[in-house]
Formats: C-alpha cells, sequence, structure tokens
C-alpha cells in the first residue's frame, strides 16, 4: 500500500513541476505607454510594442512572445496587444478609440477619429480591418466592428 501511495505522490509531484515548468518559460510581457512618454518603444525577447500620443492622446499597447503591437494616438485612445508572430496596429485622431488585438499570427488593425469606436480582433493566420471606410475580416477567427456605422464582419 505504501509502494502506491509513494508513486501516485511521485507522479503528482511531477506533473506539477511539468506545468510550472510550462509557465516559467513563457515569454515576459512588455509593454509601452504615451503619455508619459511621447514615443514609448520597447522589446523584451522577440516581443516589441510602441506607444505614440500628442495632443489629449492616449495610446497603451503590449505583446507577448514575438509579437508586435503599435499604437498611435493624436487627440484620441488607441489601445493594441499582440502574441505569437501577431500583429496588431491601431490609430486614433480627436476623439476616436480604437482597438486592435491579434492572437498567434493575425494580423489586425484599427482606426478610429471624431468620436468613433472600432475594434479588429484577429487570430492564427487571420486578418481584420476596422474603420471608418468599413469593416473587413480574412480567415477564421477574426472579428471587426465599427460601433458607430454598426458595420461588423466576424468568421470563424
Amino acid at each position: 500500500m505504501r509502494a502506491g501511495v509513494s508513486m501516485a505522490a511521485g507522479a503528482a509531484v511531477v506533473g506539477g513541476i511539468m506545468v510550472g515548468g510550462t509557465g516559467v518559460a513563457s515569454a515576459a510581457q512588455v509593454n509601452c505607454v504615451s503619455p508619459p512618454t511621447a514615443n514609448d518603444i520597447q522589446v523584451i525577447g522577440d516581443a516589441s510594442c510602441g506607444a505614440t500620443a500628442t495632443g489629449t492622446g492616449l495610446a497603451n499597447s503590449g505583446a507577448t512572445e514575438s509579437g508586435t503591437a503599435v499604437s498611435v494616438a493624436d487627440g484620441g485612445s488607441a489601445t493594441t496587444f499582440a502574441t505569437g508572430f501577431g500583429v496588431a496596429l491601431a490609430g486614433a485622431k480627436g476623439v476616436g478609440q480604437s482597438y486592435a488585438y491579434s492572437i498567434g499570427g493575425g494580423i489586425s488593425r484599427s482606426y478610429a477619429e471624431n468620436g468613433h469606436t472600432t475594434v479588429a480582433l484577429a487570430g492564427w493566420g487571420s486578418g481584420a480591418t476596422a474603420e471608418a471606410n468599413g469593416v473587413n475580416c480574412v480567415g477564421p477567427m477574426s472579428f471587426a466592428i465599427n460601433l458607430n456605422t454598426g458595420a461588423v464582419c466576424a468568421l470563424r
């Protein structure tokens, strides 16, 4: 009986170490914010981000693994986040709000101005664009919406 209990406990410990090891090995997150920095560019490992804001603008971007995220705001707010080979780009002007998120190889682009709000989400090799002229989705796991015009697309 003792041998069986010891083996079960050992397997649980080994399983816990394996799961813990996976979490420890994941890439660090990089974050960029403007203001307070006029042009914040950072790289940690393979992940990179950039944020630039002028006037009353606010730009936030973040990335993990080999993602690249860039936000630019001129009086509005732009937010991006990208993971594993994803690219997320967002721009805002006036009091526009734009959000772009890319997961594992997706490419997303969002642009908003004059009080409009746009959101683009792309995953695993897909693409999504949201802007004043419309929305566009390419490939599975893509979503885009312009909240002011009601234009929306989604592919799964």
